[in-house]
């Protein structure tokens, strides 16, 4: 395990801040993101108990109301102190019951803090709304966003400098910063995953996401969440790796894979609900339209991807460049909190495409991704224009490995640390 070099992630504060108040803090992430790190690094701080429920016997201290309030008495807590008693159970997602008995807790001990952590959103969603309305406060944690993942190499000094680079005029950053194109070349490849990011060995990277993603499949496909096609659903998984990026052709995923189409959307409603991929739907004023019609689907983390798409080659011998680049962005924006629902895609029926729509209840906000490093020009940007035009746009972005400033109306890839964030 990497926590004996962890670093601390970005969102531990926004987590401790959490500390003052009484609602239930559920922290929930993909497997081997830091949920657990998190936690102990929180009991730490704030002393209380600490109990991991993938061990059954931890869980039998909790299991009920009485067996719950009786654990705590032991471990020091009084039914009258003044200041929170705080507890700390770690994948709280096995046990349908444990949110019944932590709402009994919440309202007849207010002086009680409970932080839990899980890694399927998919069943805990329904259990927290129906048990702990009002009564929660939800916390997402992804893989490691690009400014982590410098964190983690110990490059403060060149994130510093990336920081900076809005205030100069030269129009090529990795000239003025090789470093940068060293890293995010890694980071396109092997992905956010600490462990991997913390590993310096590329064949060790790569057997570290195999361990990860041997337990997902036997954890929370087969175990929590019941997939008996697992064979198929491995298949299904790596047609999205090969197809990333790409428009889903749900009758082509189904011969593929053996599996009606019924079943595959509920399997891609799993993947996603477990922090694998994320589904864009494609922007309509008719929002009828978007559920109708197919989706993209980019992998939260492109070391997920490249694992199961069997290429850990270098980015100067791919053909992929593009899609992991576009990728990377939306994956930075739902690691820096954008709600995945408001993430689109646009297609005319020209054929004009913008690669990423935020579609917001206050704007809608489109994005195009260039990777390429030659100079880019208007006509690169023809349907980007034309999108603005026709929805009367007041502001977008053109985020490139290029400086650009095309009427002042568009930014770059640096601002994912600066304006835009």
């Amino acid at each position: 395990m990497y926590t004996k070099k962890m670093k601390k992630r970005l969102i531990f504060e926004n987590i401790f801040k959490q500390k003052d108040s009484n609602k239930v803090s559920v922290i929930i992430g993909a497997r081997q993101v830091g949920k657990t790190t998190i936690l102990k690094s929180l009991h730490k701080k704030l002393k209380g108990l600490f109990l991991d429920l993938d061990i059954f016997s931890n869980f039998e201290k909790v299991s009920t109301y009485e067996n719950f309030i009786n654990t705590l008495k032991i471990a020091g807590y009084k039914e009258k102190q003044k200041n929170f008693f705080y507890v700390f159970l770690d994948e709280f997602q096995r046990y349908s019951d444990i949110t019944r008995i932590i709402k009994n807790v919440y309202d007849h001990h207010k002086n009680i803090k409970i932080f839990a952590t899980g890694s399927s959103s998919l069943g805990i969603k329904n259990r927290l709304q129906e048990s702990l309305s009002g009564r929660k406060i939800i916390t997402n944690v992804y893989p490691l966003n690009f400014e982590e993942f410098l964190i983690f190499k110990d490059q403060k000094k060149l994130l510093f400098k990336i920081k900076n680079l809005m205030t100069i005029s030269s129009e090529n950053y990795l000239f003025l910063i090789p470093k940068l194109d060293y890293f995010l070349n890694e980071f396109l490849i092997f992905g956010g995953y600490p462990e991997v990011v913390l590993e310096k060995d590329q064949q060790k990277k790569i057997s570290i996401l195999a361990s990860i993603f041997d337990l997902y499949v036997k954890k929370d496909l087969v175990d929590y969440l019941k997939i008996e096609k697992i064979s198929q659903a491995k298949i299904l998984i790596e047609k999205l790796a090969i197809n990333h990026g790409g428009i889903t052709n749900y009758s082509e995923l189904a011969m593929i894979s053996n599996l009606d189409i019924k079943t595959i959307k509920n399997y891609l409603y799993i993947l996603e609900e477990t922090f694998l991929i994320s589904i864009l739907k494609p922007f309509f004023r008719n929002k009828n339209k978007e559920i109708s019609k197919a989706p993209k689907i980019y992998f939260i983390d492109n070391g997920v991807r490249n694992y199961f798409f069997n290429n850990f080659n270098n980015l100067s011998i791919r053909n992929d460049n593009g899609v992991l680049f576009e990728s990377f962005y939306i994956g930075e924006i739902l690691k820096r909190g954008e709600k995945s629902n408001h993430l689109k895609y646009y297609r005319s029926k020209q054929k004009l495409e913008v690669d990423l729509i935020l579609d917001r209840i206050s704007e809608i906000l489109p994005i195009e991704l260039k990777f390429r490093k030659s100079i880019i020009k208007n006509k690169d940007i023809n349907s980007l224009n034309k999108f603005i035009s026709q929805y009367n746009i007041k502001k977008a972005y053109l985020v490139s490995l290029q400086k650009v400033g095309l009427k002042n109306k568009f930014i770059n890839m640096i601002d994912c640390f600066n304006k835009y964030f």
